[in-house]
């Protein structure tokens, strides 16, 4: 673990992104233009999440959330911390923060945004979400907010980017108004799938990338 590691993260999200084509190939069904999506009326909602790495006994983290049960489109998903944009954030890192520190409880200081990954668009929602990657040098104490967050899931890097997280599985895909065959990542047992898969997939190959 060491600062060079978040140089080369940096640099790789300045650089050009891997984006999901990849993944989407596997996934046997295409997710709407983004270019086509930004000039809906009315446009989509703006959103974003918040990828945080942080150092815990000496190796890089990032933090996952499970989201309870409820009536809704993400119900019992994973997801990284976010949420939609409010008229008083700055701008959309500000939401990622903002988000971030509501669901988890972190009392976030030093934090430094990196970069973004692609914008992934969320049917069900309606909703075009931004990921933010950030660091920080210390997480502190997390307080989650029962009303959003089932469970808190810190993941080491190194298990991140392991080569047999991808699985197959039957799930309803409310897009195609059927079950179907979805890939997703299988992350300390967690179904990570949908829209996160697709963030984590473009991730993975960026940390690939800089080893």
């Amino acid at each position: 673990m060491s600062d060079a590691w978040i140089d080369r993260l940096r640099n790789a999200l300045q650089a050009p992104l891997p984006g999901h084509g990849a993944f989407m190939e596997l996934s046997g069904y295409q997710r709407p233009d983004l270019d086509e999506v930004v000039r809906r009326d009315p446009p989509p909602r703006e959103s974003a999440v918040m990828v945080l790495f942080y150092p815990k006994e000496g190796l890089w983290h990032t933090l996952l959330m499970l989201r309870p049960t409820y009536d809704g489109v993400h119900s019992g998903q994973v997801s990284f911390p976010g949420g939609k944009r409010e008229p008083t954030d700055a701008d959309l890192r500000d939401t990622a923060l903002r988000e971030f520190r509501e669901e988890t409880g972190a009392r976030l200081t030093d934090v430094e945004v990196l970069g973004e990954l692609t914008r992934v668009f969320i049917p069900p929602s309606n909703a075009l979400v931004t990921p933010v990657v950030a660091w920080c040098p210390a997480l502190g104490e997390l307080r989650p907010d029962p009303r959003e967050v089932a469970r808190l899931i810190e993941t080491p890097v190194a298990e991140l980017v392991r080569e047999d997280l991808l699985r197959r599985r039957a799930l309803y895909i409310q897009v195609l108004q059927r079950e179907a065959e979805v890939p997703y990542w299988d992350i300390q047992g967690q179904v990570v799938w949908g829209a996160t898969a697709l963030m984590i997939a473009e991730l993975r190959e960026l940390l690939h990338r800089i080893g």
